[in-house]
């Protein structure tokens, strides 16, 4: 018992991480026989690419909010709004990723492409440079990966479409009845196809503050999460209240920094980044494992553009003027669906913007790291998806489908529940802005701070919406895009997820500045319920066009 519990006192981040991995391993398993047996071939193949994809990505999504603050001093709101406008970049640019691949007539070197200039991206942020170049080095690297992102994330979800479109073709052959069997599996590939980018996701998040503690422990230092911000305001000389008294009683237990405390805060900083640069050589890694993944299996992909050329040479100018105005109509739902993903998105990544910014401050992290907290999101998708695709399964045989603009605008509910339990978290502790929250003495913030579990809650709501919402909605554009524009219209649906994105930043800025925190989620809950609500409102026109 004993040893057990040294272990976890010693190395509760790597407990964790193992836990994880146990429960993760079967769920892998599952998916991989599941989408062997049932659905398109191809289907394993692209999910695995992208898996390492977003290894690479989510190992950097975890802490750049954090880390932006760490390494250049800057504001939680100057950092959200770098944030936003990087991660607005890395969704609007997935539209002409895809313009280009459709012009191009070449999906897959287009997602190569993405990939490598991804990679480099990566490997500029991991150079740990100190000087005044350092912040254009990284914003340099982050428009890089934004614009490899752009190439490779909507046009490999194009290739998933079309493997359905072909799914859907074979089956058609065989008789209606197999047409109506394989139309069903669609929403499920997708969810299977969105798993596995949470498999990367749920590992992701435990790679840099493993690195970055192994860093600090070999100099001699810990992890604290105020540290960082007390340091930067002590050598910028902006330190005022209990700023100065908190960072000595943090800093004592190291040796020689009440000597010297401003050798002390130097040296921390320059360590604690040090050891977050070394994370982004592991995204590096997970790049090249991507494309090696991806080259390995391309000739098991289809390509849309070469199908849909030949499609498109059989229409006649007649055809065209026919199918004109169901192309208005398909447009036209597109676009009503988008703007809810703009609202959903920007309420579902505060994930990384108040969220991150709201367990760093305002929960007990002294056992977890507030970027470890991040994998509970993908953790649940891992997780919840069987369970979520059983239940959709058990009401379609019982000749009670849900139909999947009904199951978007059920997403928006539960998003708007993830934020109502935090508004009864905020009243209950009586929370303050977060600008006045970090100014109270540390041990008044330690006595009000909230636990774990709380987060765990938020991202179970969030997650359940999630579900019902993003793999779907690709399931959606995927049906009603017209046959010549696949590769734009996810580009579209990548664009809306791009605008919500650019807000995401109000969420810190209201953080801070809102004088209860309560205020700051009710915004977020009522953006939920009234998009449901005119989601709701366009159901059975979303319902027809989609048929």
């Amino acid at each position: 018992m004993g040893t057990l519990s040294n272990l976890w006192q010693n190395h509760r981040t790597l407990v964790v991480f193992a836990l994880i991995l146990i429960i993760v391993i079967p769920f892998l398993i599952f998916y991989l026989k599941k989408a062997k047996k049932e659905h398109p071939k191809g289907l394993i193949a692209a999910a695995l690419s992208n898996m390492g994809e977003r290894f690479g990505y989510y190992i950097m999504n975890a802490v750049l909010v954090l880390f932006i603050c760490s390494k250049f001093g800057l504001s939680d709101a100057t950092s959200g709004l770098i944030f936003a406008v990087f991660y607005f970049l890395i969704y609007v640019l997935a539209l002409p990723g895809g313009i280009i691949a459709d012009r191009t007539q070449n999906y897959k070197k287009t997602i190569i492409t993405g990939i490598i200039v991804m990679a480099i991206g990566y490997g500029l942020l991991a150079i740990p440079v100190f000087s005044s170049g350092g912040f254009v080095l990284a914003m340099v690297a982050l428009v890089l990966i934004a614009c490899g992102n752009g190439l490779f994330k909507g046009n490999l979800q194009a290739i998933v479409g079309q493997l359905y479109d072909d799914f859907e073709a074979e089956a058609a052959k065989k008789g209606p009845e197999a047409l109506a069997q394989a139309k069903e599996k669609r929403d499920s590939g997708f969810q299977i196809f969105y798993v596995f980018i949470n498999i990367g996701g749920v590992i992701a998040p435990f790679v840099a503050p493993i690195i970055r503690d192994w860093w600090l422990k070999t100099k001699d230092l810990v992890y604290n999460a105020d540290l960082p911000r007390l340091c930067h305001k002590f050598l910028m000389g902006t330190a005022e209240g209990n700023d100065v008294t908190n960072l000595t009683a943090l800093s004592q237990n190291f040796a020689g920094a009440s000597e010297n405390l401003q050798g002390f805060c130097q040296n921390y900083l320059q360590v604690y980044n040090t050891g977050v640069h070394f994370a982004f050589i592991v995204s590096v890694v997970a790049m090249l494992i991507s494309l090696a993944i991806f080259i390995a299996v391309r000739h098991k992909l289809p390509n849309p553009v070469k199908k849909e050329k030949a499609e498109v040479k059989g229409y006649t100018e007649a055809e065209r003027q026919a199918d004109a105005k169901e192309i208005k109509q398909r447009m036209a739902a597109l676009y009503a669906v988008l703007g809810i993903a703009v609202f959903f998105w920007f309420s579902f990544h505060q994930n990384a913007q108040s969220l991150s910014i709201f367990a760093r401050d305002f929960v007990d992290t002294s056992a977890i790291p507030p970027e470890i907290l991040q994998f509970i999101n993908p953790f649940f998708v891992i997780v919840l998806t069987p369970i979520i695709m059983w239940i959709f399964a058990s009401l379609t045989l019982k000749g009670k489908e849900v139909s999947t603009p009904k199951k978007i605008a059920l997403g928006m509910f539960i998003a708007a529940c993830a934020y109502f339990f935090l508004i009864i978290i905020a009243v209950a502790n009586n929370y303050p802005s977060g600008a006045e929250f970090k100014a109270l003495p540390e041990e008044t913030k330690m006595a009000m701070k909230t636990g774990p579990w709380v987060m765990i809650v938020t991202y179970f709501f969030l997650t359940v919406a999630e579900l019902f919402i993003s793999p779907l909605g690709l399931s959606f554009v995927s049906k009603i895009a017209p046959r010549h524009m696949v590769g734009v219209c996810q580009g579209l649906w990548l664009t809306a997820t791009a605008i919500g994105n650019l807000l995401i930043f109000l969420g810190v800025k209201m953080l801070d500045s809102f004088p209860h925190q309560w205020m700051t989620w009710a915004v977020f809950a009522l953006i939920c319920v009234v998009s449901m609500s005119i989601m709701l409102g366009m159901l059975k026109w979303l319902e027809r066009v989609a048929k």
